[in-house]
């Protein structure tokens, strides 16, 4: 159990260096707020833009991801993820959550972990809150390019590299509000052509993605594939307050290691951090 732990806190620590999906990418790679076409989940991703600090849209919310996949047998598997999100004035972001198993085993006895982010001191920390300990990286300069990332583009849409693609059409869905905020939203249907991947039949995965320009982020995204299922992330509860800015800080009484980890350079197209 101590070394599933230590292993879980270390690939955490790892995507939040690398930064927070926005959403579901058209293509390959993550989907919603952290999963991915295959099913598998990467603990410690957050919602917002990859490596990108936003500041002055503080907010706090709960981050539901479900996902339902139907067998050819008509039996349906269901799961479903449930973490806490919190982001200040200065872009310092925390996320709460409960390691899941997805059936692999007993969630009972797995550990209640918090992931911050804090590009203000330059230092990210994974904190298994049951036994009160946790990783701090520091981060220096270097690493590969940073760039929007994962097949997104600026609201949550398509990169534009992709979007000639003859095989994708994008659709705006107009303004809406959800959870008291104003979302721009955005349909993304990829078709992969017969044969392509050994398939009889053209594929279509439907993205969909409600972005609010207010908090920079998406509010709900939705991914219907036919390998893998459907799955919708929606951010509920949305509080627009300052958080307290003891929850960006560890506890005085946790024991912490420490690392060095790398921060990517800006990619083409990304503005520095204002």
């Amino acid at each position: 159990m101590k070394m599933r732990v230590v292993v879980l806190l270390a690939a955490a620590g790892c995507v939040l260096a690398q930064g927070p999906p926005p959403g579901p990418a058209p293509g390959r790679g993550r989907m919603g707020f952290g999963g991915s076409p295959d099913g598998a989940r990467f603990v410690g991703a957050e919602a917002g833009m990859p490596g990108r600090v936003v500041k002055n849209a503080p907010y706090s919310a709960d981050l539901v991801t479900e996902t339902v996949q139907v067998l050819a047998d008509g039996n349906r598997i269901r799961q479903s993820l449930q973490v806490k999100v919190y982001r200040d004035s200065e872009g310092r972001t925390r996320r709460e959550q409960s390691v899941n198993l997805n059936g692999l085993g007993s969630n009972s006895n797995m550990p209640q972990l918090v992931f911050i982010n804090d590009p203000v001191s330059g230092v990210n920390y994974a904190l298994n809150a049951t036994d009160r300990t946790g990783t701090k990286t520091t981060r220096t300069p270097g690493g590969g390019r940073m760039g929007m990332g994962l097949g997104m583009g600026k609201n949550g849409g398509a990169r534009r590299g992709a979007a000639s693609d003859q095989n994708l059409k994008t659709e705006a869905l107009g303004r809406q509000t959800m959870e008291g905020v104003p979302v721009d939203g955005r349909r993304v249907t990829m078709t992969v052509p017969a044969g392509q991947m050994g398939n009889d039949q053209p594929l279509q995965i439907v993205t969909e993605t409600w972005f609010s320009p207010d908090l920079q982020t998406v509010v709900l995204s939705k991914r219907s594939d036919p390998r893998s299922g459907e799955t919708v992330t929606r951010m509920t509860n949305i509080s627009r307050s300052e958080p307290p800015r003891a929850l960006f800080e560890p506890p005085s009484d946790y024991k912490l290691t420490e690392s060095m980890g790398r921060v990517p350079r800006r990619g083409a197209g990304q503005s520095p951090p204002k």
